[in-house]
């Protein structure tokens, strides 16, 4: 496994890697608070297979160490790192979720898998059908349990839960300690080693941060306009809906900048061509909605653009999340207009930052039919954010058309 590191080129442990892998090589169970880009999927692997490499392999239709994601990308980036971390071990490592064909599944299944990530409602299809067992299972780890809990995979979680060895080791990771994500841990966890790396809610020091104020009809001019005139070659742009994010994406490829929309009504094909065309250089603008991004990790994203705001304040800390990792410097655009004044406020209220606005020569927001962008009022619906009321939301998400499809 060291050389595997040594190949990938990495030599020092992100903090969350420094803390957690030694608590999970000596065995303790884990509750970490981790942003996105803090190298938390190699705080969980490298330990585990450091942990799976010492005893007997898995036997037919057995599993050892099971690896829960909110999405299947999540769960294909997961499984990517799993097998360049253990390229020089011999240990079988697969993936399972919705949206293919389930009998190539269960025949790979058959042999037996070390560790294997999977999407919950794919996972107990296999389990139902006699394809998968849980009898060797001695390590779970749940990914983005924030996440799964917000797309109502709770009851799915917990079946699973259910069939699996008492005796096991459980590592949770979040992006934060929130009121469900605590309650889920009670009861699932034995004495965990906490950690938490960053402030909840703190956006990285490494992203620059700027808003672009313009009107709601002119939002995808001034993003074509801002790609071209910078010369950007890989951008991630966020959409609050999927027919938003097919509309801006056709309009991009017309005007010559290729680009293609990644959401859940795109079939797992199209997804994984876009995702892989947006990682070689082929696709170069990535339009998405908050759902559908996760699991999109690229060491070196320089920028995202948040075309239209989230509903809930704290998706903008994960949107931003995707680019300025690694100590790579990152920059994170948002076009918001005037209708949108409450949510940049609940937004500056949950990171305890104020951001810069910097109009566009020739994209200047009018204010004929909305209040100015100087957040002293504004039209809009109220954000959902933990602000409120004192709890996080839990309705349904951007971009989701309400409670997700299993897997």
């Amino acid at each position: 496994m060291l050389r595997a590191l040594k190949e990938k080129g990495y030599s020092t442990p992100s903090p969350v890697q420094a803390q957690a892998i030694p608590a999970v090589i000596g065995g303790r169970d884990v509750m970490a608070a981790a942003q996105t880009g803090t190298g938390k999927t190699a705080g969980f692997t490298l330990p585990v297979l450091e942990r799976l490499s010492h005893g007997a392999r898995a036997g037919r239709r057995q599993i050892r160490a099971l690896v829960l994601t909110p999405t299947r990308e999540l769960a294909a980036q997961v499984l990517e790192n799993v097998r360049l971390y253990s390229r020089h071990l011999p240990l079988r490592s697969d993936v399972v979720f919705g949206g293919v064909k389930i009998n190539p599944q269960i025949q790979r299944l058959a042999q037996g898998v070390d560790v294997l990530i999977a999407t919950p409602g794919r996972l107990l299809d296999l389990h139902q059908q006699g394809a998968v067992r849980f009898d060797q299972v001695e390590c779970l780890v749940l990914d983005e349990a924030d996440r799964m809990l917000d797309m109502g995979f709770i009851h799915d979680i917990r079946r699973v839960i259910s069939k699996l060895p008492e005796r096991r080791q459980t590592l949770l990771f979040s992006a934060t300690f929130s009121p469900p994500i605590r309650k889920l841990a009670t009861g699932l966890l034995h004495q965990p080693v906490q950690i938490q790396v960053t402030p909840a809610n703190q956006t990285a020091r490494s992203v620059e941060q700027v808003v672009h104020p313009c009107d709601m009809g002119r939002k995808a001019e001034l993003l074509s306009h801002l790609i071209q005139t910078n010369d950007w070659q890989q951008v991630l742009v966020f959409s609050r809906t999927k027919h938003g994010a097919n509309r801006v994406a056709e309009r991009l490829s017309h005007e010559g900048l290729m680009a293609a929309a990644i959401h859940g009504n795109k079939s797992q094909g199209a997804r994984t061509r876009a995702l892989q065309g947006f990682k070689d250089g082929t696709v170069r603008v990535l339009v998405a909605t908050d759902i559908a991004a996760r699991g999109i990790d690229i060491q070196q994203l320089p920028h995202v653009v948040n075309l239209d705001l989230p509903n809930v304040a704290e998706d903008y800390v994960h949107r931003i999340g995707r680019t300025g990792r690694a100590g790579e410097r990152g920059h994170a655009i948002s076009l918001v207009s005037a209708e949108e004044a409450l949510l940049l406020r609940a937004i500056e209220r949950l990171t305890g930052e104020s951001l810069s606005r910097v109009e566009v020569p020739g994209f200047e927001p009018t204010v004929l039919s909305a209040p100015p962008l100087d957040l002293s009022g504004g039209r809009g619906r109220r954000p959902r954010s933990s602000m409120s009321n004192g709890r996080a939301s839990r309705g349904p998400r951007a971009g989701t058309g309400g409670r997700a499809r299993r897997g």
